[in-house]
């Protein structure tokens, strides 16, 4: 009985815990709901004429002869054009070249055989990140290529947008951001988004819908709070006198971690 009670304590913290920068519920709040996504994109582009007609999640685009790319939110408006939207928690999965990547797979995608390259539609990818990835303190990067002796905007169609979710002031972009990193729908700002994240935090429908989310986050949880805990173990071992070669050996950390706690314990 009271495994089943710790069980359901976990779940419910998880639950109440949870936010739009977790990319797997970010992935249920948005799937197939065209009001959110288009409220979203309005904000973040700054165009209120934006009309979504279809709306998906995690969607594969296949390449046979390289690399595959799967796309957190694909979205397309009315006019054709196509919007990726990506949550980003690291540097890492932001970096500029996986932005022109995505550019590529959805234009390689998105013309038919036989069509005309003056047939692709407009191209948005946009990331939205944990952190502000180019240090600039900006809330948003608008990617727009120009050329470079004129400076006219070079006008292919492709766009690439990085928005700082750090960055949450009192603007319309500052409030999404707000509630991007909101776990109470009560105290969200944007009505579309907040009705799908109070139906899967406070209805039994959405709680047994959210089960694949939750299993998933308690484990990503539980396994950073071990990781966490074996680096504390080795900064005990490491004031102690230990040697890097005898902490990484019993602690299973990479002699890189290793020596990277060593180096800040002696600065």
């Amino acid at each position: 009985m009271q495994n089943v009670i710790e069980r359901y304590q976990t779940f419910r913290q998880v639950v109440d815990d949870i936010t739009l920068m977790n990319n797997r519920f970010m992935n249920k709040v948005f799937d197939g709901n065209i009001p959110a996504t288009q409220r979203m994109l309005r904000v973040i582009l700054k165009n209120d004429k934006i009309k979504v007609r279809k709306v998906s999640v995690q969607q594969w685009l296949q390449n046979l002869y390289g690399h595959s790319a799967q796309l957190d939110i694909l979205a397309e408006d009315e006019h054709g054009a196509q919007f990726n939207v990506e949550i980003q928690r690291n540097d890492e999965g932001a970096s500029v070249q996986r932005a022109r990547f995505y550019c590529g797979a959805l234009d390689m995608h998105f013309l038919d055989r036989g069509e005309k390259y003056e047939s692709l539609p407009d191209a948005y990818v946009i990331f939205i990140t944990e952190s502000d990835v180019f240090n600039e303190g900006r809330p948003i990067y608008n990617v727009e290529r120009s050329i470079n002796e004129s400076g006219k905007a070079f006008g292919d169609g492709s766009h690439i947008v990085y928005v700082n979710a750090a960055c949450q002031d009192d603007t319309p972009l500052g409030r999404l951001m707000q509630d991007f990193n909101c776990n109470d729908p009560a105290k969200m700002h944007y009505k579309e988004l907040a009705d799908r994240v109070n139906y899967f935090k406070t209805s039994k429908e959405g709680e047994i819908d959210m089960t694949d989310i939750i299993e998933a986050y308690a484990e990503n949880k539980a396994a950073k709070a071990a990781h966490q805990s074996i680096i504390e173990v080795a900064k005990k071992m490491l004031a102690d006198g230990m040697s890097i070669e005898a902490v990484v050996r019993y602690s299973e950390l990479s002699e890189e971690d290793v020596r990277a706690l060593a180096d800040k314990q002696s600065a």
